[in-house]
């Protein structure tokens, strides 16, 4: 049945109007970032008057961006391995195998979701103090405190939504690489982890988005030397100024890795969420 014409229109004027929504903030972002400080002080233009690339070199030097773009790459790196690593074999128990709580498991995986993050800020800073008096382990303002705390909020998802992608490969090639004498282990990273390439890069890319943008617990949680990109933006304001172009640039810088990645691994995001969620 073919759409009536104003339905199509519809369709395309939402479309450009969310299309608008989204390119005009990157717009005004990526030219800020060419503009003298000057410029961007003054009366907003929408064309620069003078195109400059300085705020690119001096957004290294008024803050240490550097040491907070390797703490973000750490901790998004490390953090995306280990949720990867953990959901890959939690959701490959849940999705072969039927034990006493799996139901109530996935329940309890899933409804973590619905809570706001605020709510574990408190808890996990006393937590943290709580292990350091008792074990001597320091996690407040290091990166394993960041990953742990990242960790805890991408794995529950990554386990559910991997869990589902597990379900829509076929239980016969399991089985067949168990007649062939392989272990299970084997047969999960052999057979079945290839076949779920998207379902594993879709859970990756949700694990580092997670990580690398978060602002509420790495501005709690990291001292001087420990912060991250996020956090470390807002070294740009200070008492007397705030550097509105290079904070633009600093932005653009930050926004690279995440939009390189989306760009590269898209197809595979696409189906691993598509799977996940008919099956689920």
């Amino acid at each position: 049945m073919r759409e009536p014409a104003w339905v199509v229109w519809l369709r395309r004027a939402v479309l450009a109007g969310l299309a608008v929504f989204t390119v005009v903030p990157l717009y005004v972002m990526v030219t800020s970032a060419l503009k003298p400080l000057r410029d961007v002080q003054g009366p907003f233009t929408w064309l620069p008057t003078e195109v400059t690339l300085q705020p690119f070199f001096d957004m290294w030097r008024t803050v240490p961006l550097a040491r907070y773009f390797v703490n973000s790459a750490v901790v998004a790196a490390a953090s995306t391995v280990f949720s990867v690593a953990l959901a890959i074999l939690a959701g490959y128990a849940v999705s072969r195998y039927r034990f006493w709580g799996r139901r109530a498991f996935l329940t309890t995986v899933l409804s973590t979701q619905m809570f706001p993050g605020i709510l574990f800020l408190l808890p996990l800073f006393l937590i943290f103090v709580q292990i350091e008096r008792t074990l001597g382990l320091e996690l407040h303002g290091t990166r394993l405190g960041l990953i742990i705390t990242y960790l805890t909020f991408s794995l529950p998802f990554s386990i559910w939504l991997i869990a589902g992608y597990f379900d829509t490969i076929p239980r016969e090639l399991d089985e067949a690489a168990l007649v062939d004498g392989a272990r299970p282990l084997t047969a999960l990273l052999r057979v079945v982890l290839p076949v779920a390439k998207p379902g594993v890069v879709a859970v990756a890319i949700y694990a580092f988005m997670t990580a690398w943008g978060e602002v509420l617990f790495a501005s709690v949680l990291t001292d001087d030397d420990g912060r991250t990109l996020a956090v470390g933006l807002q070294g740009y304001a200070t008492q007397s100024n705030i550097y509105w172009n290079q904070v633009m640039a600093a932005s653009v810088v930050v926004s690279v890795p995440v939009v390189t990645g989306f760009l590269v691994l898209q197809r595979y995001l696409v189906q691993g969420l598509t799977a996940g969620a008919v099956k689920t």
